[in-house]
């Protein structure tokens, strides 16, 4: 009956049998069916209830080693993975043949599949392939090769490192060289796929493996001593373009003169600030081989999605939003208007213990970004915005926002001025006659001459703020600022951009811009001996004092230079990788890292006007 799937029909006589005869040998063999029926029919409970009847009431029987591994099985079926885990663990001790092993080990590996641990289901389906004759190695390598698939790349070389079965082993190294292909890991892809089709040259694996070979070595053609470079040569940004040049050619001759590896060479593209033109330019770059690109500033989003989609790594030189966020070949080397503000504000409320701001801002995109980010960072520090004015950018005369901020803008309401007694007196005058009314008349008492002359007198400004931030170029803020004190804005910390750092500031607001802080990427007044000997070497060579945007390109020239110089580098996969893991590159602009999303990790200079120049401040 059971033969022929008449699983009711074969139930009742089981059980009738058992119930005539429940001391005679097959008795527990009939539970073992009954058992065996029931899973087939999906009834768990009534299966796992009839294996261990047979295990209390036949504990010496050869069917109790099966029938807990069964229970195990139907644990399994209903999702009870803990429970499978922890009898298992103890059913282990007592197994004695190949094929119980064989049964616990596969079952262990489902279980670790369905709870999302496939390194433990590897384990263990290694573990069963061991105990597995010819034929039933067949579904478990099936089953293991799945499994391989939800693995990564430490996990894969964890479990090969002490694994002797070369069957699963090479399955194991098979699937290693693929995850470092997928993962743009050549050099290790390179390695390990070798070493697998040395060792296993019949195995079923050898012919992907040697295509995905041939594939890798592809990517490795390309100069791996030249470096792109995007720059706005010309259109309405040249002077940035061409200052960040020099840089880049300083960096290169510093290099070559240094190092006496293979000659780098670097291919200038102008990108004349045209998204086109540096969509285009990165295209050729490409098909010049080139192992990196330098830049751009302006275009950056075209070039580092071009760059992105043709597999070359990218370092920007770019303020622009998210940048990075196009893909993992695209990194940072640039601070931000977050970065500037973050840096800003922490000392300021931090170190100089300021609490309440105020900010005056250009009503335009330069100075709605930097208030935004400026009020969100002083409430992330614990610090209050107190007021918040805008001014036109076009504007030479401030004194309006500058007087919403300190309280003089606005009329004193009627209900809020001194009253006028003097009138109250005139008119008990006209209702009074002869005598009396002189009696009435008396000089005008000292109070009523205190009254007349705060009635001349000008309303004082409410300075409720310790620190005011002015995000605009040192030409408007040289405008700005002297107004300020015009209107008894004093005694209150002066906060602006980078742009701040500029001669032209100091000699606009003279006396009044004294004490103002500002961030900033590069100090060439620096006291370390890298920056001392960057700055002598460039005014040596161009006969002038170099700013941000030469030392941050001059530091990211040296970055790449350092890197496709070195021989474990050769992919551009792996230029990548090695970015990303860029620790503390010791540049002029300060150490250098960029994080896994390709961002610069970098501490900004605090600078402060100091009489006619700047003076770097601690933090």
């Amino acid at each position: 009956m059971l033969q022929a799937e008449s699983y009711p029909e074969a139930l009742d006589a089981y059980s009738e049998f058992l119930e005539k005869y429940p001391d005679r040998p097959l008795a527990d063999a009939a539970l073992m069916k009954i058992g065996s029926v029931y899973a087939i029919l999906g009834d768990n409970e009534k299966a796992r209830n009839a294996y261990e009847r047979l295990m209390a009431e036949y504990p010496e029987s050869i069917f109790v080693p099966d029938a807990r591994i069964e229970i195990l099985t139907t644990y399994y079926h209903q999702g009870y993975y803990e429970e499978v885990i922890a009898q298992a663990a103890d059913l282990i001790e007592v197994l004695v043949s190949r094929g119980q092993f064989l049964r616990v080990y596969g079952l262990l590996g489902d279980t670790y599949m369905a709870l999302g641990a496939p390194k433990d289901a590897v384990y263990y389906y290694i573990l069963a392939i061991g105990q597995a004759e010819a034929p039933e190695k067949e579904p478990l390598l099936i089953t293991l090769k799945d499994a391989l698939r939800h693995l990564g790349s430490a996990d894969l070389v964890s479990l090969i490192a002490p694994l002797k079965d070369d069957v699963p082993k090479g399955y194991l190294m098979f699937q290693l060289g693929l995850n470092y292909t997928e993962e743009e890991k050549y050099n290790d892809a390179l390695t390990v796929l070798s070493a697998f089709i040395e060792k296993f040259p019949v195995h079923e694996n050898v012919p992907q493996a040697k295509n995905l070979l041939a594939s890798i070595h592809k990517k490795s053609v390309y100069s791996r001593y030249t470096i792109g470079c995007l720059l706005p040569l010309s259109g309405p940004y040249k002077i940035y373009g061409n200052r960040a040049l020099t840089a880049v050619e300083l960096a290169l001759n510093q290099f070559s003169a240094n190092n006496s590896g293979p000659s780098i060479k670097v291919i200038i593209k102008d990108t004349a600030s045209d998204p086109a033109k540096a969509e285009m330019a990165v295209n050729e770059l490409y098909d010049e081989n080139v192992a990196a690109i330098i830049g751009p500033f302006i275009t950056a989003e075209s070039a580092a999605t071009a760059a992105q989609n043709k597999g070359i790594p990218i370092i920007t030189l770019t303020q622009k939003d998210n940048i990075t966020r196009i893909g993992d070949y695209v990194f940072r080397n640039f601070f931000t208007p977050g970065k500037q503000v973050e840096t800003l504000v922490s000392f300021v409320v931090d170190t100089l213990g300021v609490k309440k701001f105020a900010i005056l801002y250009p009503d335009e995109k330069y100075g709605t970004t930097f208030m935004n980010l400026f009020w969100d960072q002083v409430i992330a520090h614990g610090g209050s915005v107190v007021g918040v004015e805008s001014y036109n950018p076009t504007y030479t005369d401030f004194a309006d926002p500058i007087k919403k901020l300190v309280g003089l803008y606005y009329e004193v309401p009627e209900d809020l001025k001194i009253p006028d007694l003097t009138a109250d007196v005139q008119k008990n005058d006209e209702t009074v006659t002869g005598s009396t009314t002189d009696s009435l008349k008396v000089a005008p008492a000292e109070d009523d001459k205190n009254i007349e002359s705060k009635e001349d007198e000008k309303p004082e400004a409410i300075v409720d703020f310790d620190a005011i931030f002015i995000p605009d170029a040192p030409t408007k803020a040289g405008l700005v600022i002297p107004q300020l004190a015009f209107y008894d804005v004093k005694d209150t910390y002066l906060l602006g951009t980078n742009l701040w750092h500029s001669d032209r500031l100091i000699a606009m607001a003279r006396q009044y811009v004294q004490g103002a802080v500002i961030p900033d990427g590069f100090f060439a007044e620096d006291a370390s001996e890298n920056v001392k000997n960057f700055v002598g070497i460039y005014q040596k060579v161009f006969d002038q004092k170099p700013g941000f945007i030469e030392a941050v390109t001059y530091d990211t020239a040296m970055i790449l230079f350092q890197m496709v110089s070195r021989p474990d580098i050769r992919f551009r996969s792996t230029l990548k990788n090695e970015l990303e893991r860029l620790t503390d590159f010791q540049g002029v602009t300060g150490l250098t890292s960029f994080d896994t999303d390709g961002e610069v990790r970098k501490r900004l200079y605090l600078l402060q006007i100091k009489g006619n120049g700047f003076s770097q401040l601690e933090h």
